[in-house]
């Protein structure tokens, strides 16, 4: 890695990024945690083990780090979630919605309860968290919001119509916060991931190529080269630097942005 990469630019900062057990939240609690800041990480594993993951965090990176969880389609779980965060590392700096689901389904058939869920969790959680987050940050001048979106929060795909719903409301949620907090200190972004390296897009890798009798190589290519011109998926450690570099003294200005990282997804 390079060296520059390696500053603890953030130190002493605290941060709570939920659906951090795994994958693309994982990737940026590493990446803030590396930087110095203390860290509250959250997901759907049992306590023993969202624990060690805690204790694993905060050897490797001499950080102060608590696993905490939530119900992220429950408004009480996520208010007390952020005031937990907030006693346990002393307050909260840095606000990372990354917390997601999907379902899929043309819109004609899809369930009205999963539309519902997906919108709770992909859209309603990250308001009522930032809700929460605010007063605090606005109080004490200083706040980083980075909302995980994805790039169906800037275009459509077919039997998605909870997830780009969901996602497009959060794009908006962020612009909106990011104007009335423009001189509180606080920067509120979205960034919006096209396909990103993790566990679960392994998953439809080879679901693919198990369908299509093709190696997992061919599969990934196929699946990626469908929407994006660069044949290449995003490293979830990418996702994780640039939620740090907004979290920095150089992102003070950026505010209010969706940010696509999407292999040039967008630009067509």
């Amino acid at each position: 890695m390079q060296q520059g990469l390696q500053t603890s630019c953030l130190t002493g900062r605290r941060a709570l990024v939920t659906g951090s057990t795994s994958g693309i939240g994982l990737a940026i609690a590493e990446s803030l945690a590396q930087a110095g800041a203390n860290l509250v990480v959250h997901g759907l594993v049992d306590a023993e083990e969202g624990q060690a993951l805690a204790q694993s965090l905060a050897e490797k990176y001499k950080v102060d780090c608590h696993f905490l969880p939530g119900d992220m389609s429950d408004a009480t779980a996520i208010e007390q979630l952020v005031q937990n965060a907030q006693i346990a590392l002393g307050g909260l700096d840095i606000l990372v919605n990354n917390a997601g689901v999907q379902f899929t389904a043309r819109t004609e058939n899809f369930p009205l309860d999963r539309w519902q869920s997906v919108l709770d969790i992909n859209l309603s959680a990250c308001f009522i968290a930032i809700r929460a987050a605010l007063p605090a940050m606005q109080a004490q001048g200083f706040g980083r919001i980075v909302n995980i979106a994805s790039v169906h929060g800037l275009v459509a795909s077919i039997e998605k119509a909870a997830y780009v719903a969901a996602k497009h409301g959060l794009v908006g949620l962020t612009k909106v916060v990011a104007l009335e907090n423009a001189n509180a200190g606080i920067t509120c972004n979205a960034i919006c991931p096209g396909w990103v390296d993790t566990a679960i897009v392994a998953k439809q890798v080879a679901a693919r190529a198990s369908r299509e009798n093709i190696t997992e190589a061919c599969a990934q290519r196929a699946l990626v080269q469908d929407k994006q011109p660069m044949i290449r998926m995003t490293a979830p450690s990418a996702i994780g630097d640039l939620v740090r570099f907004l979290c920095t003294d150089s992102g003070q200005t950026l505010t209010g942005t969706a940010l696509p990282v999407d292999g040039g997804w967008t630009a067509q």
